[in-house]
């Protein structure tokens, strides 16, 4: 089967896989809380749960994908995510609330990039770079799509069965496509690596632990960030004053801007060094922030916040596949890819509570900046990666 098809084919997983779990909620929450009373911190506090879920099994999920492929991984996360979605709609309840929620901890992690990304590279090997930057053209969709979507659905059906339609998505879509897609390209398929990508880099084994402790913490430290504006970007830009459809509409312009930085990252085609994108994507982030907060949070504040946020975050996903591939090779990259993920997804699993906590005792232009702080943080660690990488005489990524 084409690369191609199966790169198709896995970007519509994928938007429909974090557009209807992770972006869900950051659109669903306040009809959620206003048709049930239940506290903010029983609605983020169950998706920080679902957080922490995936965290606790990322190393072994990767390796799962690793010994098993990632067509069986990613049907099962197809399974889990309809199962997720469907208790939650149909049994809206406190208690079926936080235990679909876990379901979907369960399956965000075997269905959504970090399985796709390993599945992508057992079937290109070092070219797996190019694929993965033209699989999150797909996925940057997925907040453009579904926050709206959410958003008017709820209104329309109620947000029960949004989440029942989900879980039908994931069933009558997702689950075949991993199917197929998956079950006919393993070993297979055309490279799409530019040729002047160079050789991946091989780092002595002290080194290699320093190096996946210095992107770890980077990575963990910038989706602490993501990850608590995510869940909030509708209630946050209201917050910031602006009115229900302005804020659907300031948070529906992060997935274009995800796309266009996406776009741009293959037009270089792979002249960037996978260290130097990193810097660029995690380096975004605090300058995003810094706009939004140096101009008084205005209109054109919030438009360039929202644009530059996207590509970050659009950056840095590639980043996340790109960094250890150039750094450790694709062997064994499944378990790469879950060890440097474990502390993201768990230290994110307090993102959501902890900055609804924070809006709730502070003010939303507060809860910005504490953002700044840790998107500086995470830059500062890239840098550090990097400097040390040079320092050390490696070769060029």
């Amino acid at each position: 089967m084409p690369l191609w098809i199966v790169i198709c084919g896995l970007g519509v997983t994928q938007i429909i896989g974090w557009g209807t779990t992770y972006y869900a909620l950051g659109a669903l929450s306040q009809d959620i809380a206003a048709s049930t009373g239940w506290s903010t911190a029983l609605i983020f506090g169950a998706f920080s749960g679902a957080l922490l879920v995936s965290g606790m099994i990322s190393p072994w999920a990767g390796r799962l994908v690793d010994r098993k492929g990632g067509r069986r991984v990613m049907v099962a996360g197809s399974l889990l995510s309809a199962a997720g979605l469907a208790i939650i709609g149909a049994f809206p309840h406190p208690v079926t609330y936080v235990a679909g929620w876990l379901v979907l901890g369960l399956a965000m992690r075997l269905a959504t990039y970090d399985a796709a990304f390993a599945s992508l590279t057992q079937i290109t090997g070092t070219g797996a770079r190019r694929a993965i930057s033209y699989l999150t053209l797909f996925g940057g969709l997925a907040s453009t799509v579904f926050w709206p979507a959410s958003h008017y659905l709820s209104q329309g059906i109620g947000w029960p069965n949004t989440l029942l339609a989900y879980a039908a998505l994931h069933l009558v879509l997702c689950l075949p496509i991993h199917a197929v897609v998956l079950g006919a390209a393993r070993g297979e398929g055309e490279s799409m690596e530019a040729p002047t990508t160079t050789a991946v880099a091989t780092l002595a084994d002290g080194a290699r632990r320093k190096a996946m402790a210095l992107f770890a913490a980077a990575v963990a430290l910038n989706g602490l960030v993501f990850s608590a504006i995510s869940a909030h970007a509708v209630p946050l830009f209201a917050a910031l004053g602006f009115r229900g459809e302005e804020a659907v509409f300031m948070a529906a312009l992060i997935g274009p801007a995800q796309v266009a930085s996406r776009v741009g990252e293959i037009l270089m085609g792979g002249r960037l060094r996978a260290l130097d994108l990193g810097l660029i994507a995690f380096g975004l982030l605090p300058v995003a922030i810094a706009i939004f907060a140096g101009l008084g949070f205005s209109w054109p504040a919030a438009i360039a916040f929202a644009l530059l946020y996207g590509a970050s975050n659009g950056l840095v996903t590639i980043a996340k596949g790109a960094v250890p591939l150039a750094l450790f090779g694709p062997r064994g990259f499944g378990e790469v890819l879950g060890v440097i993920s474990a502390p993201n997804l768990v230290l994110n699993a307090a993102a959501p509570l902890l900055f609804a906590l924070l809006l709730t005792a502070a003010s939303a232009q507060t809860a910005i900046m504490v953002a700044g702080a840790s998107a500086l943080a995470s830059c500062l660690f890239m840098l550090w990666l990097t400097r040390l990488h040079r320092h050390a005489g490696q070769t060029s990524v």
